[in-house]
């Protein structure tokens, strides 16, 4: 009989470990929400933007953030570029009426083959 308690005591583990797992894959991860829909998270820009680094020799020296929307006008736009060995910020003010913007780096970093550009803005 003892056989027979543990394997109904195995299958009552993989049930709540099947029920747990399927659960946290029905958690959204499209939405424009925080958490699970709690908290809405504001965008100002709904089509993205463009971004092109700028260059003196071998090294980023500023990044020019195009197409930014209206409606992100008079927010502050940051940026970060991180070479895996170096990183830089810069920020800068979005005008009124959008459009494009090039914050310059605090410090210049040196391209390599894999980079990583980050933009955020925040506000209005």
């Amino acid at each position: 009989m003892r056989p027979r308690i543990w394997m109904v005591a195995a299958v009552v583990v993989g049930a709540v470990a099947f029920v747990a797992i399927g659960h946290a894959t029905t958690l959204p991860d499209a939405s424009r929400q925080l958490g699970t829909n709690q908290a809405a998270v504001a965008h100002c820009d709904t089509d993205g933007v463009t971004i092109v680094p700028n260059l003196a020799g071998a090294n980023v020296v500023s990044v020019t953030v195009g197409q930014i929307a209206a409606g992100c006008g008079t927010g502050t736009l940051s940026v970060s570029v991180n070479n895996g060995s170096a990183n830089s910020t810069g920020s800068v003010a979005v005008p009124a009426g959008g459009g494009t913007v090039t914050p310059a780096l605090a410090s210049t970093v040196p391209v390599v083959d894999s980079m990583e550009i980050d933009v955020s803005i925040s506000g209005p």
